[in-house]
Protein backbone atom coordinates (compact mmCIF):
# COMPACT_ATOMS: atom_id res chain seq x y z
CA UNK A 1 0.00 0.00 0.00
CA UNK A 2 1.48 3.45 -0.98
CA UNK A 3 2.32 6.20 1.47
CA UNK A 4 -0.36 8.35 0.47
CA UNK A 5 -3.13 5.36 0.60
CA UNK A 6 -1.58 4.22 3.97
CA UNK A 7 -2.47 8.22 5.20
CA UNK A 8 -5.70 8.08 3.96
CA UNK A 9 -6.55 4.62 5.70
CA UNK A 10 -5.15 6.11 8.80
CA UNK A 11 -7.31 9.20 9.13
CA UNK A 12 -10.61 7.79 7.63
CA UNK A 13 -13.64 8.83 8.80
CA UNK A 14 -15.70 6.38 10.00
CA UNK A 15 -18.61 8.73 10.19
CA UNK A 16 -18.35 9.08 6.71
CA UNK A 17 -17.13 5.60 5.26
CA UNK A 18 -20.32 3.83 4.26
CA UNK A 19 -21.22 6.85 1.69
CA UNK A 20 -18.14 7.17 -0.05
CA UNK A 21 -17.95 3.52 -0.62
CA UNK A 22 -21.00 3.83 -2.16
CA UNK A 23 -19.34 5.98 -4.92
CA UNK A 24 -21.41 9.22 -3.90
CA UNK A 25 -19.90 12.21 -5.72
CA UNK A 26 -21.13 14.83 -3.12
CA UNK A 27 -21.17 15.06 0.85
CA UNK A 28 -23.29 17.15 2.82
CA UNK A 29 -22.86 17.50 6.69
CA UNK A 30 -25.73 18.66 9.18
CA UNK A 31 -25.13 22.23 9.88
CA UNK A 32 -27.04 21.27 13.51
CA UNK A 33 -23.87 19.66 14.54
CA UNK A 34 -20.89 21.01 12.88
CA UNK A 35 -18.27 18.66 13.20
CA UNK A 36 -14.92 19.36 15.27
CA UNK A 37 -11.62 18.29 15.38
CA UNK A 38 -8.24 18.96 17.76
CA UNK A 39 -5.63 18.94 15.59
CA UNK A 40 -2.17 19.35 15.74
CA UNK A 41 0.84 20.45 12.78
CA UNK A 42 2.11 17.17 12.25
CA UNK A 43 -1.55 15.49 11.45
CA UNK A 44 -2.33 18.62 9.58
CA UNK A 45 0.65 17.67 7.32
CA UNK A 46 -0.23 14.54 6.88
CA UNK A 47 -3.99 15.24 6.20
CA UNK A 48 -2.66 17.75 3.63
CA UNK A 49 -0.12 15.37 2.08
CA UNK A 50 -3.27 12.45 2.14
CA UNK A 51 -5.70 14.02 0.76
CA UNK A 52 -4.88 17.35 -0.92
CA UNK A 53 -6.15 17.67 -4.49
CA UNK A 54 -2.74 18.98 -6.28
CA UNK A 55 -0.94 15.87 -5.26
CA UNK A 56 -3.48 13.96 -6.51
CA UNK A 57 -3.04 15.73 -9.81
CA UNK A 58 0.42 15.33 -9.40
CA UNK A 59 0.21 11.79 -9.14
CA UNK A 60 -2.15 11.27 -12.25
CA UNK A 61 0.92 13.22 -14.12
CA UNK A 62 3.44 10.99 -13.14
CA UNK A 63 0.97 7.97 -14.22
CA UNK A 64 0.81 9.06 -17.32
CA UNK A 65 4.43 9.91 -17.77
CA UNK A 66 4.83 5.88 -16.43
CA UNK A 67 2.66 5.14 -19.62
CA UNK A 68 4.44 6.98 -21.79
CA UNK A 69 7.70 4.88 -20.87
CA UNK A 70 5.64 1.68 -21.30
CA UNK A 71 4.70 2.83 -25.02
CA UNK A 72 8.21 3.82 -25.91
CA UNK A 73 9.26 0.17 -24.83
CA UNK A 74 7.15 -1.18 -26.56
CA UNK A 75 7.58 0.24 -30.03
CA UNK A 76 10.00 -2.04 -31.13
CA UNK A 77 7.71 -5.15 -30.07
CA UNK A 78 6.09 -7.39 -33.45
CA UNK A 79 2.76 -6.40 -34.78
CA UNK A 80 0.32 -9.28 -35.83
CA UNK A 81 -2.68 -8.21 -38.22
CA UNK A 82 -4.63 -10.16 -39.71
CA UNK A 83 -7.34 -9.43 -42.75
CA UNK A 84 -9.86 -11.41 -45.40
CA UNK A 85 -11.70 -10.33 -48.80
CA UNK A 86 -14.86 -11.60 -50.18
CA UNK A 87 -16.17 -11.03 -53.63
CA UNK A 88 -18.41 -12.08 -55.82
CA UNK A 89 -18.97 -11.54 -59.24
CA UNK A 90 -20.83 -12.22 -62.76
CA UNK A 91 -20.48 -13.23 -66.18
CA UNK A 92 -21.21 -15.50 -69.31
CA UNK A 93 -22.67 -18.83 -68.24
CA UNK A 94 -20.82 -22.49 -68.99
CA UNK A 95 -17.24 -20.20 -69.36
CA UNK A 96 -14.20 -21.73 -67.89
CA UNK A 97 -14.18 -18.48 -65.50
CA UNK A 98 -17.66 -18.29 -64.92
CA UNK A 99 -18.90 -21.97 -65.35
CA UNK A 100 -22.34 -21.03 -63.31
CA UNK A 101 -22.27 -17.54 -64.58
CA UNK A 102 -21.12 -16.66 -60.88
CA UNK A 103 -17.58 -15.87 -59.62
CA UNK A 104 -16.81 -15.74 -56.06
CA UNK A 105 -13.87 -15.36 -54.33
CA UNK A 106 -12.49 -15.86 -50.48
CA UNK A 107 -9.11 -15.23 -48.91
CA UNK A 108 -7.19 -14.32 -46.09
CA UNK A 109 -3.90 -13.11 -45.12
CA UNK A 110 -1.31 -12.57 -41.06
CA UNK A 111 1.27 -10.77 -41.48
CA UNK A 112 3.90 -9.96 -38.61
CA UNK A 113 6.20 -6.83 -38.98
CA UNK A 114 9.34 -6.38 -36.47
CA UNK A 115 11.22 -3.17 -36.52
CA UNK A 116 14.99 -2.91 -36.32
CA UNK A 117 16.23 0.13 -34.91
CA UNK A 118 19.14 0.58 -36.97
CA UNK A 119 18.97 4.23 -36.58
CA UNK A 120 18.55 4.40 -32.71
CA UNK A 121 14.93 6.01 -33.38
CA UNK A 122 13.15 3.83 -30.75
CA UNK A 123 16.19 3.75 -28.60
CA UNK A 124 16.29 7.51 -27.74
CA UNK A 125 12.56 7.28 -27.75
CA UNK A 126 12.75 5.38 -24.55
CA UNK A 127 15.32 6.97 -22.90
CA UNK A 128 13.53 10.03 -23.28
CA UNK A 129 10.43 8.75 -21.89
CA UNK A 130 12.35 7.80 -18.85
CA UNK A 131 14.36 11.18 -18.36
CA UNK A 132 10.18 12.19 -18.33
CA UNK A 133 9.11 9.42 -15.52
CA UNK A 134 12.22 10.88 -13.68
CA UNK A 135 11.32 14.32 -14.06
CA UNK A 136 7.39 13.40 -13.02
CA UNK A 137 8.51 11.46 -10.30
CA UNK A 138 10.81 14.52 -8.99
CA UNK A 139 8.02 16.96 -9.50
CA UNK A 140 5.68 14.79 -7.44
CA UNK A 141 8.39 15.01 -4.32
CA UNK A 142 8.29 18.87 -5.04
CA UNK A 143 4.51 18.79 -5.41
CA UNK A 144 4.55 17.32 -1.64
CA UNK A 145 7.18 19.64 -0.22
CA UNK A 146 4.87 22.39 -1.40
CA UNK A 147 2.17 20.95 0.08
CA UNK A 148 3.74 20.40 3.27
CA UNK A 149 4.62 24.31 3.34
CA UNK A 150 1.40 25.42 2.64
CA UNK A 151 -0.70 22.82 5.01
CA UNK A 152 2.00 24.43 7.70
CA UNK A 153 1.36 28.05 6.88
CA UNK A 154 -2.47 27.66 6.55
CA UNK A 155 -1.98 25.99 10.57
CA UNK A 156 0.09 28.97 11.43
CA UNK A 157 -2.01 31.49 10.63
CA UNK A 158 -5.09 29.82 12.40
CA UNK A 159 -2.53 30.14 15.49
CA UNK A 160 -1.88 33.61 14.96
CA UNK A 161 -5.43 34.66 14.47
CA UNK A 162 -6.27 32.88 17.54
CA UNK A 163 -3.05 34.97 19.63
CA UNK A 164 -4.53 38.29 17.38
CA UNK A 165 -8.36 37.56 18.76
CA UNK A 166 -6.71 37.39 22.49
CA UNK A 167 -4.96 40.71 21.74
CA UNK A 168 -8.48 42.27 20.95
CA UNK A 169 -10.29 40.98 23.10
CA UNK A 170 -7.65 42.11 26.24
CA UNK A 171 -7.66 45.34 24.44
CA UNK A 172 -11.65 45.68 24.56
CA UNK A 173 -11.91 44.21 28.56
CA UNK A 174 -8.93 47.08 29.40
CA UNK A 175 -10.99 49.76 27.74
CA UNK A 176 -14.00 48.92 29.54
CA UNK A 177 -11.98 49.36 32.47
CA UNK A 178 -11.08 52.59 31.80
CA UNK A 179 -14.47 53.71 30.64
CA UNK A 180 -15.86 52.45 34.49
CA UNK A 181 -13.50 54.58 35.77
CA UNK A 182 -13.81 57.52 33.57
CA UNK A 183 -17.59 57.24 34.43
CA UNK A 184 -16.68 57.41 38.11
CA UNK A 185 -14.10 60.33 37.97
CA UNK A 186 -17.20 61.70 35.99
CA UNK A 187 -19.85 61.25 38.92
CA UNK A 188 -17.53 62.91 41.22
CA UNK A 189 -16.67 65.33 39.09
CA UNK A 190 -12.84 65.54 38.36
CA UNK A 191 -13.55 65.12 34.56
CA UNK A 192 -15.35 66.11 32.16
CA UNK A 193 -17.92 64.90 29.82
CA UNK A 194 -15.77 64.38 26.53
CA UNK A 195 -14.05 61.88 27.94
CA UNK A 196 -16.48 59.41 28.34
CA UNK A 197 -17.26 60.10 25.37
CA UNK A 198 -13.47 60.05 23.56
CA UNK A 199 -13.45 56.45 26.12
CA UNK A 200 -16.66 55.47 24.18
CA UNK A 201 -15.54 55.61 20.81
CA UNK A 202 -12.60 54.21 21.53
CA UNK A 203 -14.01 51.14 22.99
CA UNK A 204 -16.26 50.90 19.92
CA UNK A 205 -13.33 51.21 17.84
CA UNK A 206 -11.74 48.01 20.01
CA UNK A 207 -14.97 45.74 19.27
CA UNK A 208 -15.08 45.74 16.30
CA UNK A 209 -11.05 45.00 16.16
CA UNK A 210 -12.14 42.16 17.91
CA UNK A 211 -14.85 41.34 16.12
CA UNK A 212 -12.70 41.47 12.62
CA UNK A 213 -10.21 38.98 14.35
CA UNK A 214 -12.73 36.73 15.09
CA UNK A 215 -14.03 36.71 11.61
CA UNK A 216 -10.34 36.42 10.53
CA UNK A 217 -9.79 33.07 12.20
CA UNK A 218 -13.17 31.89 10.64
CA UNK A 219 -11.17 32.26 7.60
CA UNK A 220 -8.22 30.68 8.90
CA UNK A 221 -10.06 28.07 9.31
CA UNK A 222 -12.03 27.54 6.48
CA UNK A 223 -9.06 28.09 4.04
CA UNK A 224 -7.39 25.11 6.04
CA UNK A 225 -10.56 22.53 6.10
CA UNK A 226 -10.54 23.26 2.19
CA UNK A 227 -6.78 22.71 1.98
CA UNK A 228 -6.74 19.30 3.72
CA UNK A 229 -10.01 18.40 2.29
CA UNK A 230 -12.35 19.13 5.18
CA UNK A 231 -15.58 20.10 4.71
CA UNK A 232 -16.05 24.29 5.29
CA UNK A 233 -17.64 24.25 8.62
CA UNK A 234 -15.46 21.99 10.38
CA UNK A 235 -14.76 23.38 13.60
CA UNK A 236 -10.78 23.20 14.67
CA UNK A 237 -9.28 23.44 17.69
CA UNK A 238 -5.52 23.32 16.94
CA UNK A 239 -3.35 22.01 19.93
CA UNK A 240 -0.05 23.94 19.61
CA UNK A 241 1.19 27.71 19.91
CA UNK A 242 3.45 29.72 17.82
CA UNK A 243 6.97 29.51 19.64
CA UNK A 244 10.32 30.80 18.99
CA UNK A 245 13.52 27.84 18.24
CA UNK A 246 16.48 29.16 17.20
CA UNK A 247 17.79 28.01 14.23
CA UNK A 248 21.47 27.75 13.68
CA UNK A 249 22.43 26.90 10.20
CA UNK A 250 24.15 30.34 8.09
CA UNK A 251 22.79 31.37 4.47
CA UNK A 252 25.83 29.55 2.33
CA UNK A 253 25.21 25.80 4.33
CA UNK A 254 21.27 26.28 3.43
CA UNK A 255 21.79 27.44 -0.25
CA UNK A 256 24.56 24.53 -0.87
CA UNK A 257 21.98 22.06 0.40
CA UNK A 258 19.32 23.13 -2.29
CA UNK A 259 21.05 23.17 -5.00
CA UNK A 260 21.84 19.57 -4.25
CA UNK A 261 18.49 18.49 -2.81
CA UNK A 262 15.67 20.72 -4.42
CA UNK A 263 13.58 18.25 -6.33
CA UNK A 264 13.00 21.09 -9.16
CA UNK A 265 16.14 21.63 -9.96
CA UNK A 266 16.48 17.55 -10.99
CA UNK A 267 13.60 17.81 -12.58
CA UNK A 268 14.59 20.94 -14.83
CA UNK A 269 18.11 19.00 -15.17
CA UNK A 270 16.01 15.70 -16.53
CA UNK A 271 14.19 18.14 -18.57
CA UNK A 272 17.51 19.34 -20.84
CA UNK A 273 19.05 15.66 -20.92
CA UNK A 274 15.00 14.49 -21.89
CA UNK A 275 15.57 17.91 -24.81
CA UNK A 276 18.70 16.63 -25.88
CA UNK A 277 17.52 12.89 -26.91
CA UNK A 278 14.81 14.99 -28.83
CA UNK A 279 17.67 16.36 -30.70
CA UNK A 280 19.19 12.84 -31.86
CA UNK A 281 15.75 11.89 -32.17
CA UNK A 282 15.34 14.11 -34.80
CA UNK A 283 18.63 13.76 -36.41
CA UNK A 284 17.28 9.96 -36.97
CA UNK A 285 15.38 11.54 -39.12
CA UNK A 286 18.26 10.74 -41.87
CA UNK A 287 19.02 7.33 -40.99
CA UNK A 288 17.45 4.24 -43.37
CA UNK A 289 14.84 2.32 -41.33
CA UNK A 290 14.56 -1.64 -41.58
CA UNK A 291 12.14 -3.79 -40.61
CA UNK A 292 11.57 -7.81 -39.95
CA UNK A 293 8.00 -8.89 -41.93
CA UNK A 294 6.75 -11.82 -42.87
CA UNK A 295 3.07 -13.07 -44.27
CA UNK A 296 1.10 -15.35 -44.99
CA UNK A 297 -1.95 -16.20 -46.99
CA UNK A 298 -4.80 -18.84 -48.52
CA UNK A 299 -7.27 -18.07 -51.75
CA UNK A 300 -9.92 -19.73 -53.26
CA UNK A 301 -12.15 -19.61 -55.65
CA UNK A 302 -14.97 -21.37 -53.86
CA UNK A 303 -17.13 -19.91 -51.09
CA UNK A 304 -17.14 -21.34 -48.86
CA UNK A 305 -13.80 -21.83 -48.91
CA UNK A 306 -12.43 -25.49 -49.45
CA UNK A 307 -9.32 -26.68 -48.49
CA UNK A 308 -6.84 -27.08 -51.57
CA UNK A 309 -9.43 -25.50 -53.54
CA UNK A 310 -7.21 -22.88 -55.11
CA UNK A 311 -3.83 -22.01 -53.33
CA UNK A 312 -1.48 -20.69 -50.07
CA UNK A 313 1.35 -18.71 -49.94
CA UNK A 314 3.71 -16.97 -47.68
CA UNK A 315 6.96 -14.46 -47.62
CA UNK A 316 9.47 -13.17 -45.82
CA UNK A 317 11.85 -10.41 -45.80
CA UNK A 318 13.19 -7.21 -44.98
CA UNK A 319 11.68 -3.78 -45.43
CA UNK A 320 14.31 -1.22 -45.92
CA UNK A 321 13.75 2.64 -46.58
CA UNK A 322 15.85 5.74 -46.58
CA UNK A 323 14.31 9.19 -46.83
CA UNK A 324 17.16 10.81 -49.80
CA UNK A 325 15.16 14.35 -49.60
CA UNK A 326 12.56 14.64 -47.20
CA UNK A 327 12.15 18.58 -48.56
CA UNK A 328 13.79 19.68 -45.00
CA UNK A 329 11.25 18.25 -42.60
CA UNK A 330 13.99 16.89 -40.83
CA UNK A 331 16.00 19.87 -40.48
CA UNK A 332 13.18 21.66 -39.44
CA UNK A 333 12.66 19.11 -36.57
CA UNK A 334 16.38 19.15 -35.25
CA UNK A 335 15.89 23.14 -35.56
CA UNK A 336 12.96 22.64 -33.40
CA UNK A 337 14.44 20.44 -30.69
CA UNK A 338 17.42 22.47 -30.69
CA UNK A 339 15.26 25.65 -30.24
CA UNK A 340 13.36 23.06 -27.06
CA UNK A 341 17.17 22.26 -25.75
CA UNK A 342 17.94 25.83 -24.98
CA UNK A 343 14.61 26.72 -23.81
CA UNK A 344 15.27 23.77 -21.04
CA UNK A 345 18.89 24.82 -20.00
CA UNK A 346 17.66 28.39 -19.57
CA UNK A 347 14.90 26.74 -17.75
CA UNK A 348 17.36 24.83 -15.38
CA UNK A 349 19.82 28.13 -15.01
CA UNK A 350 16.50 30.22 -14.12
CA UNK A 351 15.38 27.34 -11.53
CA UNK A 352 19.12 27.35 -9.64
CA UNK A 353 18.93 31.48 -9.82
CA UNK A 354 15.21 31.66 -8.49
CA UNK A 355 15.81 28.74 -5.76
CA UNK A 356 18.76 31.00 -4.41
CA UNK A 357 17.19 33.89 -4.13
CA UNK A 358 13.96 31.78 -2.53
CA UNK A 359 17.03 30.52 0.33
CA UNK A 360 17.92 34.17 0.69
CA UNK A 361 14.83 35.99 0.90
CA UNK A 362 13.98 33.17 3.52
CA UNK A 363 16.65 33.30 5.66
CA UNK A 364 16.42 37.26 5.81
CA UNK A 365 13.14 36.66 6.72
CA UNK A 366 13.70 34.21 9.37
CA UNK A 367 16.68 36.04 11.06
CA UNK A 368 14.32 39.88 10.89
CA UNK A 369 11.75 38.41 12.43
CA UNK A 370 14.09 36.69 14.84
CA UNK A 371 15.63 39.93 15.91
CA UNK A 372 11.88 41.76 16.29
CA UNK A 373 10.99 38.70 18.63
CA UNK A 374 13.42 39.81 21.02
CA UNK A 375 12.75 43.67 20.60
CA UNK A 376 8.64 43.34 20.98
CA UNK A 377 9.14 40.99 24.24
CA UNK A 378 11.27 44.12 25.60
CA UNK A 379 8.43 47.03 23.94
CA UNK A 380 5.62 44.82 25.58
CA UNK A 381 6.74 45.38 29.08
CA UNK A 382 7.41 49.10 28.44
CA UNK A 383 4.70 49.33 27.04
CA UNK A 384 2.45 48.01 29.88
CA UNK A 385 4.64 50.04 32.19
CA UNK A 386 3.71 53.45 30.56
CA UNK A 387 0.11 51.85 30.58
CA UNK A 388 0.34 51.41 34.40
CA UNK A 389 1.66 54.98 34.96
CA UNK A 390 -0.41 56.63 32.66
CA UNK A 391 -3.22 55.48 34.49
CA UNK A 392 -1.97 56.49 37.47
CA UNK A 393 -1.50 59.72 36.64
CA UNK A 394 -4.96 59.94 35.47
CA UNK A 395 -6.42 58.69 38.70
CA UNK A 396 -4.24 61.69 40.46
CA UNK A 397 -5.86 63.99 37.57
CA UNK A 398 -2.26 64.95 36.73
CA UNK A 399 -2.85 62.91 33.58
CA UNK A 400 -5.56 62.97 30.54
CA UNK A 401 -7.90 60.45 29.19
CA UNK A 402 -6.23 60.59 25.97
CA UNK A 403 -2.88 59.58 27.24
CA UNK A 404 -4.57 56.70 28.93
CA UNK A 405 -5.67 55.38 25.90
CA UNK A 406 -2.95 56.11 23.67
CA UNK A 407 -0.94 53.60 26.14
CA UNK A 408 -3.68 51.28 25.88
CA UNK A 409 -2.92 51.46 21.78
CA UNK A 410 0.54 51.05 22.53
CA UNK A 411 0.55 48.33 24.51
CA UNK A 412 -2.17 46.59 21.88
CA UNK A 413 0.08 47.11 19.36
CA UNK A 414 3.44 45.96 21.13
CA UNK A 415 1.54 42.51 21.64
CA UNK A 416 0.90 42.05 17.95
CA UNK A 417 3.84 43.29 16.88
CA UNK A 418 5.07 40.50 19.12
CA UNK A 419 2.42 37.67 17.78
CA UNK A 420 3.00 39.24 13.91
CA UNK A 421 7.34 38.32 14.94
CA UNK A 422 6.29 34.80 15.93
CA UNK A 423 4.07 33.60 13.29
CA UNK A 424 7.04 35.57 10.63
CA UNK A 425 9.42 33.09 12.25
CA UNK A 426 7.68 30.10 12.14
CA UNK A 427 6.44 30.54 8.36
CA UNK A 428 9.98 31.55 7.30
CA UNK A 429 10.86 28.34 9.02
CA UNK A 430 8.80 26.28 7.00
CA UNK A 431 9.65 28.72 3.39
CA UNK A 432 12.91 27.84 4.41
CA UNK A 433 12.38 24.16 4.30
CA UNK A 434 10.84 24.47 1.10
CA UNK A 435 13.53 26.18 -0.40
CA UNK A 436 16.04 24.02 1.26
CA UNK A 437 13.80 20.67 -0.53
CA UNK A 438 13.90 18.83 2.97
CA UNK A 439 12.46 15.51 1.90
CA UNK A 440 8.89 14.42 1.71
CA UNK A 441 9.31 11.23 0.44
CA UNK A 442 11.91 10.93 -1.71
CA UNK A 443 15.73 11.82 -1.55
CA UNK A 444 16.68 13.71 -4.82
CA UNK A 445 20.48 13.02 -4.42
CA UNK A 446 19.93 9.13 -3.96
CA UNK A 447 17.45 8.94 -6.40
CA UNK A 448 19.56 10.90 -9.20
CA UNK A 449 22.43 8.77 -7.93
CA UNK A 450 20.57 5.34 -8.57
CA UNK A 451 18.83 6.34 -11.62
CA UNK A 452 22.33 7.19 -12.96
CA UNK A 453 23.81 3.87 -11.41
CA UNK A 454 21.24 2.01 -14.18
CA UNK A 455 18.66 1.16 -11.82
CA UNK A 456 14.85 1.27 -12.81
CA UNK A 457 12.58 4.30 -11.62
CA UNK A 458 10.96 1.83 -9.21
CA UNK A 459 14.76 0.63 -7.53
CA UNK A 460 15.02 4.98 -7.78
CA UNK A 461 12.32 5.49 -5.48
CA UNK A 462 13.02 2.50 -3.43
CA UNK A 463 16.61 3.39 -2.24
CA UNK A 464 15.50 7.15 -2.43
CA UNK A 465 12.76 6.53 0.41
CA UNK A 466 13.13 8.85 3.19
CA UNK A 467 9.84 6.84 4.63
CA UNK A 468 9.12 2.85 4.03
CA UNK A 469 5.90 3.64 2.13
CA UNK A 470 7.72 6.18 -0.30
CA UNK A 471 9.27 3.52 -1.97
CA UNK A 472 6.30 2.47 -3.57
CA UNK A 473 5.18 3.49 -6.60
CA UNK A 474 2.43 6.35 -5.75
CA UNK A 475 -1.29 4.67 -7.60
CA UNK A 476 -3.56 7.07 -9.10
CA UNK A 477 -7.02 7.29 -7.31
CA UNK A 478 -10.52 8.06 -8.90
CA UNK A 479 -11.63 11.63 -8.29
CA UNK A 480 -12.28 12.40 -4.72
CA UNK A 481 -16.01 13.11 -3.73
CA UNK A 482 -16.64 16.90 -3.91
CA UNK A 483 -17.45 18.13 -0.53
CA UNK A 484 -20.14 20.22 0.13
CA UNK A 485 -21.85 21.97 3.17
CA UNK A 486 -25.05 23.02 4.49
CA UNK A 487 -25.35 26.28 6.00
CA UNK A 488 -29.09 26.81 5.87
CA UNK A 489 -29.78 25.77 9.61
CA UNK A 490 -30.07 28.64 11.64
CA UNK A 491 -28.09 27.51 14.84
CA UNK A 492 -24.75 27.50 13.08
CA UNK A 493 -21.75 28.63 15.05
CA UNK A 494 -18.59 29.76 13.88
CA UNK A 495 -15.65 28.65 15.12
CA UNK A 496 -14.68 31.98 16.81
CA UNK A 497 -17.77 31.48 18.72
CA UNK A 498 -16.88 27.85 19.78
CA UNK A 499 -14.40 27.43 23.15
CA UNK A 500 -15.49 23.89 23.94
CA UNK A 501 -12.78 21.32 22.44
CA UNK A 502 -14.27 18.18 21.06
CA UNK A 503 -13.75 15.46 23.72
CA UNK A 504 -13.90 12.62 21.52
CA UNK A 505 -12.25 13.41 18.30
CA UNK A 506 -11.62 10.16 17.14
CA UNK A 507 -15.55 10.34 16.42
CA UNK A 508 -15.64 13.51 14.90
CA UNK A 509 -12.92 13.55 12.35
CA UNK A 510 -14.51 14.53 9.21
CA UNK A 511 -12.54 13.18 5.78
CA UNK A 512 -12.88 12.51 2.29
CA UNK A 513 -11.26 9.15 1.45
Amino acid sequence: MSLYNRIKKKFRLKKFAVAVALGLMSLTFSAEAAPEINLDLDETIQRALANNRVIKQSIASRESAYWSLRQARRQTTPTVSVSGNWGLGGGPANSSTYPDGKHRRFGESASVNVPIDIAGTYKEGRIAARYGLNAADLTLENTLQSVRQQATIYYFNILQCRNLIQVAEENVATLQEHLKHVNAQFRAGTVAKADILASEVRLANAQQNLVNAQNDYDIAIATLDNFILLPADTIIHPQDTLTYNKYNLDLATCTAYALDNRPDVAAADYAVKRAESNIRSAKDGYKPTLSAVGSVGIASNDFPFKPNSDGESWSVGLNASWNVFDGGITATRIKQAEAALVDAQETAAATRESIQLDVQSAFLTLHAAEKNIATTQVAIKSAEEDYHIAQVRYAAGVGTNLDVMDASDKLTQAKTNYYTALYNYNTAKAALDKAMGIPVGIDVTRYVAAEEAGKSAQQAREEAAVVPDASTEPVMDTPAPVVTIDLTDSNYTSPSETDKPAENPEDVIVISD
